[in-house]
């Protein structure tokens, strides 16, 4: 395990690291997720073996420290990844990054270009205002004290054995607030980041969750869209030989 300071108060972003060859490739988790729960699985695959691997914790979660001060914006998360990065003396990374983490990875090629070489989304967060269906926008829905005090315990019921597995280890006060900061999204907003991103860019749609909006602008963009067949919101999981294929860049 290693750690780099995120912010003025000395709080800490942690991640787990593999060695191996360069570029590194950095996996980033979704809200109330962590890195190695959701990929180091996928890493660990002889297609993808030999490479340096790193698996980070977004502040709030898992390993990470989780400051009551912090207001996990996007573009926070963004920055402390990049803490991260710099600490780990890593540039030209490729991003693998899933969900809330996708929309962390777009905004941090966008802060910092110099940090990212390829992007591989699995169905990344981009749009403001998702339906209340999304789970960000379903824990928005409370006030912050309402959710720490009562609504957490609430979706941790709701959301099933996997999710819950590591949301639990997620602070509730940044659980919400990273879904507020989400569904805000950025600005400029992460579908426009991404259309004029000028690195290598992979997105990644799991079949059981419908068609990706806008999907022929992304296509005309340079973005590579994929559908993945049997595959829900967790695609490492509900499909990781096609997870790992577009990883290793044999789509």
């Amino acid at each position: 395990m290693r750690q780099a300071v995120f912010d003025g108060e000395g709080s800490r972003i942690r991640w787990t690291e593999a060695p191996g060859e360069e570029p590194a490739r950095v996996y980033l988790h979704g809200l109330g997720s962590m890195s190695a729960a959701y990929h180091a699985h996928i890493a660990a695959r002889p297609e993808l073996a030999g490479r340096r691997s790193l698996f980070l914790d977004l502040p709030g979660h898992g390993l990470s420290d989780r400051p009551r001060h912090f207001g996990y914006t996007l573009e926070q998360h963004a920055d402390a990844v990049a803490a991260a990065l710099d600490t780990a003396e890593v540039r030209g990374a490729e991003l693998i990054a899933h969900s809330m983490g996708g929309a962390v990875a777009i905004v941090l090629a966008h802060r910092r270009p110099e940090l990212v070489s390829r992007l591989v989304l699995a169905e990344a967060n981009l749009d403001a205002f998702p339906p209340l269906s999304a789970g960000s926008s379903a824990i928005a829905t409370y006030k912050e004290d309402e959710f720490v005090e009562e609504g957490y315990a609430r979706v941790l019921e709701a959301v099933g054995p996997v999710w819950a597995a590591t949301m639990r280890l997620a602070d509730p006060r940044a659980l919400h607030r990273s879904a507020v900061g989400l569904r805000r999204g950025s600005d400029p907003v992460m579908r426009t980041i991404l259309e004029g991103l000028g690195v290598d860019r992979v997105y990644l749609q799991g079949e059981k969750s419908g068609e990706l909006q806008d999907r022929g602008l992304l296509e005309e963009a340079g973005v590579r869209v994929l559908t993945v067949t049997g595959a829900g919101h967790n695609i490492m999981f509900d499909n990781p030989d096609a997870f790992a294929a577009a990883v290793a860049g044999n789509l």
